[in-house]
C-alpha cells in the first residue's frame, strides 16, 4: 500500500493486490479515513532512480478534484482524467492540430493524448508534468498522441483550462518552469548536449521568445527558480566541459517585464468539465492574466476565485462503502456486503444511519437536488443473533502445558452481548456459563490435569438465534527422554520392527519423525513403533525425533544389515555381575573389549564380528558373525567360510582363551552358552516348515535331557541357556540356575512377559519359582510348573 494523499482527512491509497505485478488499485476513503471504495483499477506504477515505487497518479494543483492517472488496459497504458475525485474517468482529447498547424486525426477511444506522470526526483528539474497553485488550470506535460503511452515520438503539451483541451508546444522533450507566479513560462531543452538558449512565453505557450543566457555552451545539470514574491530570477548550473568546474549562471528576467499589471491586464476564466459548469458541486470563476500581457503580476496578485454552489446531481455522489457501480450511476451492494446489517456498535434501542448506497464526494459543495434522496437514513437498531463466534487462546497457540493455565478469549462479530448467554466447554468434563455476556479482558482461564487433545466448544445464544465455535487444544507435558529400540543386526529385504520409548509415559499426543539412512525426508507417525525394510547391506543409521508441543528430542541408533549372519549367546564369569552398572555406555564399552579380545585370539577380521551386551542381570551378550562385506555375492562358497570362522571363535571360547581384565585383580572369562541354537540366519524362503519343526523338536528334546542331566548332578554355578527362534525375529533367552534347595528359572529378554507365557518349553520344574524378567521389570510367579 502506498498512501498518496491525506488532504481534508480523506485518504488516497494505492494497493497492489494478489493478481498484480506492475499495477495498483486506487482506493479512496470517507471523511474519517476508515471505509474505502475503489476509484480506479490497474493504475500503472514505475520505479524511480533510487528503486522506489512511483504510482502514476497526478493531482492537478490549484483546482480540487482534478486528477490524471495512467491505467493499464489490455496491456496498453492510457491516460485518464477525472474532475470529481475518481468517480468518473475519461480519456484525454488529443489536440486538433500539431505543432505545424496540420490536422491531427485522433478519434476517441481508439486514439487519445497520453502523458508521462512521473514527478522529478531531481529538485533542479521540472519533471515531466507540472502545475502550480498560483496558476490554476495551467498544466504542462510530456506525452504523445496515439493508442497508448509511448516513450518515442514524444513532445510537450499544455492545457490552459484544467485538462479539457490540449495544445502541443514542443516536438522534443523540454524542461518547463513557471515564472512570476505562473504568469510566464521558461523552457530549456532536455538534452545531454551543451545549450546556450532558453525560451520565454507570456501567452501560455502560444508563442516563445528565444534568449541567450551564456556566451559559451553549457552542459546544464539543473536550474532553480528562486522562491519569493518577486520570482523573476533563475539560477542555471552546469559545466562548460566534462572536466571543468561547476558554473553558476544567474538569469534576471526583470528587464523583460515592461511594467506592473493593472486590472485591465486580467481576465476571468470559467472552469468547465466538457462544457458542464458545475465541478465538485460549484461554479468556479478564476482571475488570471490575459495571454500576451507582458507585465509583472506583482505582490498584489491573489488568483482570486468566485464560486457558487450547484444543485446536487448524480455525478456529485459516489458509491458508498460496500457498494459497486453498475452502469453510469447505479450503486448496488457487493457480493460480500450485507446492506441490512447495522454497524457492530449498534445496540437494540439505539438508532443508526443506514446508507442508501451513495455518499457525497468529499469536498463537493452541492446543495438540494438529489442530496436528500442519496443521504443515509436514520433507522432503529434491530436485535441481532450471535454471528461470527470465535474462541481463541490469548497467545494464539493451540498447545498448552498440563498443569498450567490455558487462557481463552471469546470473540463475536455480531450479536447483542447484553442479551446473549455464553457457555464454554473445556472438553475435559468442565464447563462455565455466562449470562448477559460481556468480554473479559484477561480471558477465561482453565487448568488441564491430564494430557491429550481436548475439544473446546463455545456456544452463544439469545432469543434471535445461536452460534457455535470449536477449538482443538493439544495439552502436553514436557518430554524428558526417548530411547530407540532396534535390533543390532537384521536381514536385508526383511521387515524389522522399530520402537521408541518416551519418558514420562503420559504425554498425550506425540508426533514421531523417523529418518532411515541418508534420507532427507522423514516418515511421520503418531505411533511409537514402525516397520521398515532395509534394501541395502551395510551399517544404517536410524534416528527418531519426538515432538510434544514446543519440545523436540531425539535418539539415534545404528543397525547392521546383511544378507545372512550367524549368532551365538555369550555368558561371563560371575564376577562381572558385581561390577555391572547396567547403563548403555558401559555395555557398549564391554562389547568393544570382547570384540578386541576375540580378534586378538583368533585373528578374525574385525568387521566380521559384532558383540552386543544385553541389559539386566546376569550379564549376557550375543556374538554376531557377519559375512565379509565384499563376499555376499558369492554366498554359497562363503557360508562355509563363515562356518569356519564360527568354529574358530567357538574353539577359542571353549578353551577359555577369550578373557579381559575389567580392572586390576578382576579377570573376566567369556564363555559360549552351551545350549544355544545359532543357525544361519537369512532372508531366503528355502527353509521348509517340516525342517523347522524337526529342528525345533531336536532342540527341545536336547534341552530337556540336558536340564535333567544338570539337575541330577547339582553342580553349582552352571548356567544353562536356551534360545527359541520365533518368526525368525524374536529371540528369547532363558537361564536356569541350580541351587542346593530350590531350582530357579530366569527368563531374561526384551520380549514382553505376555509373549513368553505363550511359548511352551518342554521343561518341568516341580515346586520351583519362575522369574520372568526384561530390561524394565521383573515378575515372580510362584509354583510355576511349566514355562
Amino acid at each position: 500500500m502506498h498512501i498518496i494523499s491525506t488532504d481534508e482527512n480523506q485518504v488516497f491509497a494505492a494497493v497492489q493486490e494478489w493478481n498484480q505485478n506492475d499495477t495498483y488499485n486506487l482506493y479512496i476513503s470517507d471523511m474519517r479515513g476508515i471505509y474505502f471504495t475503489l476509484a480506479m483499477e490497474n493504475v500503472k506504477s514505475s520505479r524511480g532512480l533510487m528503486g522506489n515505487i512511483i504510482i502514476e497518479l497526478y493531482e492537478v494543483a490549484g483546482i480540487k478534484g482534478i486528477f490524471l492517472a495512467n491505467k493499464k488496459v489490455d496491456d496498453q497504458v492510457k491516460t485518464y482524467i477525472t474532475y470529481n475525485k475518481g468517480r468518473d474517468w475519461r480519456l484525454l482529447q488529443a489536440p486538433d492540430v500539431d505543432l505545424r498547424g496540420s490536422p491531427v486525426h485522433c478519434l476517441l477511444p481508439f486514439c487519445s493524448l497520453h502523458l508521462h506522470l512521473q514527478l522529478s526526483e531531481n529538485p533542479y528539474s521540472s519533471g515531466r508534468i507540472s502545475s502550480k497553485e498560483t496558476a490554476p488550470g495551467l498544466v504542462v506535460a510530456t506525452g504523445n498522441i496515439g493508442p497508448e503511452l509511448s516513450y518515442t515520438d514524444i513532445g510537450v503539451f499544455i492545457s490552459s483550462d484544467g485538462g479539457n483541451t490540449w495544445r502541443q508546444i514542443f516536438d522534443e522533450e523540454y524542461n518547463v518552469w513557471f515564472l512570476d507566479w505562473g504568469g510566464a513560462l521558461v523552457a530549456m531543452k532536455h538534452t545531454p548536449l551543451p545549450v546556450r538558449h532558453l525560451w520565454v512565453s507570456f501567452d501560455e505557450g502560444h508563442s516563445w521568445d528565444k534568449y541567450g543566457f551564456t556566451s559559451v555552451p553549457l552542459f546544464v545539470d539543473g536550474a532553480l527558480v528562486e522562491a519569493g514574491v518577486e520570482t523573476h530570477i533563475m539560477t542555471v548550473f552546469g559545466h562548460f566541459s566534462l572536466r571543468s568546474e561547476w558554473q553558476l549562471v544567474k538569469v534576471d528576467y526583470k528587464s523583460i517585464f515592461s511594467r506592473r499589471c493593472t486590472k485591465d491586464d486580467y481576465q476571468t476564466w470559467h472552469l468547465l468539465n466538457q462544457g458542464e459548469p458545475c465541478v465538485m458541486g460549484e461554479r468556479k470563476i478564476f482571475k488570471k492574466r490575459k495571454p500576451g500581457a507582458q507585465c509583472a503580476l506583482g505582490r498584489e496578485h491573489s488568483g482570486s476565485v468566485v464560486s457558487e454552489p450547484c444543485v446536487c446531481a448524480d455525478w456529485d455522489f459516489e458509491c458508498d462503502y460496500g457498494y459497486e457501480r453498475h452502469g453510469e450511476s447505479q450503486c448496488v451492494p457487493a457480493f460480500w456486503y450485507n446492506p441490512a446489517s447495522p454497524s457492530k456498535d449498534c445496540s437494540l434501542g439505539q438508532s443508526y444511519f443506514n446508507s442508501t448506497g451513495y455518499r457525497r464526494i468529499v469536498s463537493n459543495n452541492c446543495t438540494d437536488g438529489l442530496r436528500e434522496k442519496y443521504s443515509a437514513k436514520a433507522q432503529m437498531c434491530p436485535g441481532k443473533a450471535p454471528r461470527g463466534l470465535h474462541v481463541v487462546t490469548t497467545d494464539g497457540r493451540l498447545v498448552a502445558e498440563q498443569g498450567h493455565n490455558a487462557t481463552f478469549i471469546i470473540l463475536m462479530e455480531e450479536g447483542d452481548l447484553q442479551r446473549t448467554n455464553i457457555q464454554l466447554d473445556f472438553g475435559d468434563g468442565i464447563a462455565v456459563s455466562y449470562a448477559n455476556f460481556s468480554p473479559i479482558e484477561d480471558g477465561i482461564k482453565h487448568v488441564y490435569k491430564s494430557a491429550g487433545i481436548f475439544q473446546v466448544t463455545a456456544y452463544a445464544e439469545n432469543n434471535l438465534g445461536s452460534d457455535t465455535a470449536v477449538l482443538f487444544l493439544h495439552v502436553v507435558c514436557p518430554v524428558e527422554h526417548v530411547h530407540l529400540r532396534v535390533p543390532f543386526v537384521t536381514i536385508r529385504n526383511k521387515e524389522v520392527n522399530i520402537s521408541a520409548v518416551v519418558w514420562p509415559s503420559q504425554l498425550g499426543t506425540l508426533t514421531y519423525f523417523w529418518w532411515f539412512g541418508n534420507s532427507t525426508k522423514p516418515l511421520i507417525t503418531l505411533d511409537s513403533s514402525i516397520s521398515f525394510t532395509f534394501l541395502e547391506e551395510g551399517t544404517n543409521t536410524i534416528t527418531v525425533q519426538v515432538a510434544a508441543g514446543n519440545a523436540l528430542i531425539q535418539d539415534t541408533k545404528d543397525i547392521a544389515v546383511h544378507e545372512y549372519f550367524q549368532s551365538q549367546l555369550l555368558s561371563f564369569s560371575p564376577n562381572l555381575d558385581y561390577h555391572n552398572p547396567d547403563i548403555p555406555e558401559w555395555r557398549q564399552d564391554i562389547g568393544n573389549v570382547i570384540k578386541r579380545a576375540l580378534v586378538k585370539v583368533t585373528s578374525v577380521p574385525e568387521d566380521q564380528i559384532l558383540v552386543a551386551v544385553f541389559p539386566g542381570l546376569p550379564t549376557s551378550a550375543e556374538l554376531f558373525i557377519l559375512p565379509h562385506k565384499n563376499l555376499t555375492e558369492r554366498r554359497k562358497g562363503n557360508e562355509g567360510d563363515l562356518e569356519q570362522i564360527v568354529e574358530t571363535l567357538f574353539n577359542a571360547l571353549n578353551q577359555n582363551l577369550v578373557q579381559f581384565e575389567l580392572k586390576p585383580g578382576v579377570q573376566v572369562i567369556v564363555y559360549v552358552t552351551q545350549l544355544t541354537l545359532a543357525p544361519l540366519v537369512d532372508s531366503s524362503a528355502g527353509h521348509s516348515s517340516s525342517a523347522m519343526l524337526m529342528l525345533l523338536s531336536v532342540v527341545f528334546i536336547g534341552l530337556a535331557v540336558f536340564l535333567i542331566y544338570k539337575f541330577k548332578r547339582k553342580i553349582p554355578w552352571i548356567n544353562i541357556y536356551a534360545q527359541v527362534q520365533h518368526d525368525k525375529e524374536q529371540e528369547m533367552i532363558g537361564s536356569v540356575s541350580q541351587s542346593e534347595n530350590t531350582p530357579k528359572i530366569t527368563l531374561s529378554d526384551f520380549t514382553e512377559p505376555e509373549e513368553l507365557m505363550d511359548k511352551e518349553l518342554d521343561t518341568r520344574v516341580t515346586g520351583g519359582i519362575a522369574t520372568i524378567a526384561n530390561s524394565e521389570s521383573t515378575k515372580e510367579i510362584p509354583n510355576c510348573t511349566s514355562v
